[in-house]
């Protein structure tokens, strides 16, 4: 018996890996004899580099760098031979500003471009960008500057070489363009702190800015599906470094060679803190179902909704792992979300042990 795990962390609650040993926990007390692969994964926000570590290994670099506010603050990214992992929210995460600190109008993507540089100067020619849980709605001008801050101090952007021979690639799931009302600052600004004046200052910020790099190299990506993600970070990685954009969990899978670890495995167990008919539109257990090929996929979540649409789209058990009555803050904490976890795969693969017999 082969059983891959592959659970997204419970937001708030627990890590993929934390997740995943809870899992594997319980499906060793149905199967104590099995080959259980436990893989943690994220789609491009929190966990991103953690993920990528466990999967390709390497070195955690520690830099300080200027938070969204510009305060110093030390973060970390991934290093591997010539690749380097980054995720945005260690240097301009939302969650590095209190509630009353969120203003989308001051912070920056700075501390991103600060430890991409770091990165460049240690001879990284591939960077993978996890692009999830930004503060920023500057579409990467903070980050842009701190390039040429580090590389050509008061010159601009076309007189850095240092970024000619990087391959960027931008990990998001989300396919909105840099502006309009699907744009970045209609779309989640407000979750940032902006208010409805922000949020159309913001967007007129990102227009005239898209309109001077337009003109001035001759091409425009602010519609390309991406250029709207961490506040338009992604549109300056498509204009400004030629970065390819794919879903987070795809690049990651890649990474693991998720393929050969699932190709002769008799069940893929996924999840994620909530699942829904959102989580067709791109997220992390729906990435896993796609690439499993024949294997039966079983998807666990904190609170269920649109069973049979998720049911419909492949997956073959859907189960919450959260008994009915339970109070949100008593299933969130960790010790509580693992025993459950365990005691849901234990269950279903009880079951699963007699269908099969």
């Amino acid at each position: 018996m082969k059983i891959v795990i592959a659970i997204d962390s419970f937001k708030g609650c627990l890590s993929s890996a934390v997740a995943n040993q809870a899992a594997a926990d319980g499906a060793r007390h149905i199967y104590p004899d099995a080959d259980i692969v436990q893989i943690p994964v994220s789609d491009g926000g929190e966990g991103f580099i953690e993920a990528f570590h466990a999967a390709i290994g390497g070195t955690l670099q520690e830099v300080v760098v200027r938070d969204p506010m510009m305060r110093f603050i030390t973060a970390k990214y991934l290093l591997h031979d010539q690749e380097a992992v980054i995720e945005i929210a260690q240097a301009s995460g939302l969650t590095l500003l209190t509630e009353e600190e969120r203003n989308p109008m001051v912070a920056t993507s700075y501390g991103t471009g600060q430890l991409i540089a770091d990165a460049i100067k240690k001879g990284a020619k591939r960077i993978i960008v996890g692009l999830g849980g930004s503060a920023t709605s500057d579409a990467g001008i903070g980050m842009l500057k701190a390039l040429i801050d580090t590389f050509a101090k008061h010159g601009q952007f076309d007189d850095i070489t240092e970024l000619k021979h990087v391959h960027f690639t931008i990990a998001s799931d989300v396919k909105n363009p840099l502006c309009g009302k699907n744009g970045a600052a209609h779309t989640f600004a407000p979750q940032k702190g902006a208010s409805p004046e922000m949020v159309l200052q913001l967007d007129e910020r990102a227009q005239k800015f898209a309109e001077i790099s337009a003109k001035h190299f001759g091409y425009d990506c602010a519609n390309e599906e991406g250029a709207g993600a961490a506040g338009g970070l992604g549109y300056a990685f498509l204009q400004y470094m030629h970065a390819s954009c794919k879903p987070g969990i795809e690049v990651l899978l890649e990474a693991v060679h998720f393929n050969e670890v699932v190709r002769d495995a008799d069940l893929v167990i996924t999840g994620e803190g909530s699942a829904d008919r959102q989580t067709l539109m791109g997220k992390l257990p729906i990435g896993i179902l796609q690439q499993s090929g024949n294997v039966p996929v079983y998807l666990i979540a904190g609170r269920i909704g649109d069973r049979e649409t998720l049911l419909k789209a492949g997956f073959s058990e859907i189960r919450c792992i959260n008994p009915d009555g339970i109070s949100n803050k008593e299933a969130m904490r960790q010790e509580v979300a693992r025993k459950n976890i365990s005691d849901t795969i234990s269950h279903l693969l009880h079951q699963y042990r007699l269908k099969t017999k």
